[in-house]
């Protein structure tokens, strides 16, 4: 598959993903508003994976549009791609942690499902940094938008299975 395939349909997932999060919050009982905080979060990582995924992709095909050369474009996408993942999960982590225990298990959060998903991110990151300085070629760069896309999927499973908070009227 070439590059420009691959990254079309990697943002034709993403645009799914965030269809994915309407229906999400077209189809619960209560307004976005009177969620818990940990299901508004969960939107917050669903929309983050698709948007991220997407805006990068689109980065990348205009940059095959122009004449740089190849290794050029990967490198400086790589590079974007580390910059915006670490800052946003600087910010995810710093929000994971703001809960409290008994919120985490009320809302049926796995930590377990937390942490894999951050050792992944990290792996996908690092992996950034190896294609900035030495591989610069496609496929960590794509590697990263296929972390992302993954990880959102893994929300919208999350945010459709999430157990109704009984505490909340509808």
């Amino acid at each position: 598959m070439q590059p420009s395939e691959a990254l079309s349909a990697s943002s034709q997932i993403a645009v799914t993903l965030a269809g994915f999060a309407g229906v999400v919050v077209a189809f619960r009982s209560r307004a976005v508003h009177q969620w818990s905080k940990l299901d508004k979060f969960r939107l917050e990582i669903l929309l983050s994976n698709s948007v991220l995924p997407f805006i990068l992709s689109i980065l990348a095909m205009a940059l095959m549009a122009t004449n740089l050369p190849e290794q050029a474009i990967w490198r400086w996408c790589s590079l974007i791609a580390f910059v915006i993942t670490a800052a946003r999960g600087q910010v995810l982590s710093r929000t994971y942690r703001a809960f409290s225990r008994e919120e985490l298990k009320a809302s049926g959060s796995r930590q377990w499902i937390f942490y894999s998903a951050s050792i992944l991110g990290i792996a996908a990151t690092l992996l950034q940094i190896y294609n900035v300085i030495r591989a610069k070629t496609f496929w960590p760069f794509f590697a990263m938008i296929a972390t992302w896309l993954c990880l959102g999927m893994v929300q919208f499973v999350l945010l459709v299975t999430a157990p109704h908070d009984q505490n909340q009227p509808d």
